[in-house]
């Protein structure tokens, strides 16, 4: 089933009574059931939450994402009991080989690289490398394939002159928002695979509680471009405002192609990361990452 999304973004209660969320507002006050929810994406400094609440959203798996002062997601909240044999998924990803480690890396990057030049040719019309930088990612992209195809991707994006950076000009905070909400899909997919967030194949700093989405995330980026740049053909604004923001998040529901069907990105992203559970188990050797275009 389709889960829903919601944003709040103004002063409210959330309060839960039987299994459905209750949120009162100034305006008005509306319940919805929790099994409903994928997302909860909280935009005001004022929105009450019980904990009643949290525990019932946290049960059915809803991501619950916080934003801060700038109106970007800034912290998550995340079942760490999603699965029966939570223990013996955690011990397999614990153990995972450096091997291992690097072939799935390598698989994530070249995904990514084949995505960023499928959609580059979309938008400019023009053939290009991106099929032989792909060609060339070794295990643990090593040689940086990864850097290079960023560097030409992002040159040749946007009409305008852009550097990518994360505090960086319009439309940098578009790409956040989505980055970000993108991030949380993922990481309640890992989630409820059973899977350690905390522990990635390749992101490893100490300080990053979500590498593993991070990692995993990486194939599905050109999905946020791609929303960007319609964004940008359709809208004047260049600040973050309601509707921008509801066009980003549907993003979750776009469709995703694997060879036998077709899929919303929410549900897409849970068979992946199901198949890098698998992966750790020794099941399989290779992630199951959808096609972004049919």
């Amino acid at each position: 089933m389709l889960k829903k999304s919601i944003l709040l973004e103004n002063k409210a209660s959330l309060t839960t009574q039987n299994l459905q969320l209750v949120i009162k507002s100034e305006i008005r006050e509306s319940t919805i059931p929790i099994e409903d929810i994928g997302y909860l994406v909280i935009d005001h400094p004022e929105v009450y939450i019980s904990i009643p609440a949290i525990n019932l959203l946290l049960e059915n798996n809803t991501a619950v994402i916080f934003c801060n002062s700038n109106h970007l997601p800034n912290g998550m909240l995340l079942n760490l009991n999603s699965h029966h044999i939570q223990q013996e998924i955690f011990k397999n990803q614990i153990n995972a080989s450096v091997p291992l480690k690097k072939q799935l890396w390598q698989q994530t990057i070249v995904e990514k690289i084949t995505n960023q030049g499928i959609l580059l040719e979309k938008l400019t019309n023009q053939k290009n490398n991106f099929d032989f930088l792909a060609s060339k990612v070794l295990s643990g992209d090593t040689s940086n394939m990864e850097g290079v195809a960023a560097n030409f991707y992002w040159k040749s994006f946007f009409e305008c002159d852009f550097k990518r950076e994360r505090y960086g000009n319009y439309p940098n905070n578009f790409l956040n928002y989505g980055y970000a909400i993108l991030r949380a899909a993922t990481a309640r997919a890992l989630s409820g695979s059973g899977l350690l967030n905390t522990l990635g194949i390749h992101h490893k700093s100490k300080y990053n509680a979500f590498a593993l989405a991070d990692d995993i995330m990486e194939p599905f980026r050109p999905i946020v471009d791609e929303k960007v740049a319609e964004i940008i053909q359709n809208y004047s604004e260049q600040e973050l405002n309601t509707q921008i923001k509801a066009e980003l998040l549907q993003i979750l529901t776009r469709t995703v192609y694997f060879k036998e069907e077709k899929s919303p990105l929410m549900v897409a992203l849970q068979k992946t990361a199901s198949s890098l559970q698998q992966c750790y188990t020794g099941e399989r050797k290779k992630i199951k990452y959808p096609k972004l275009w049919n």
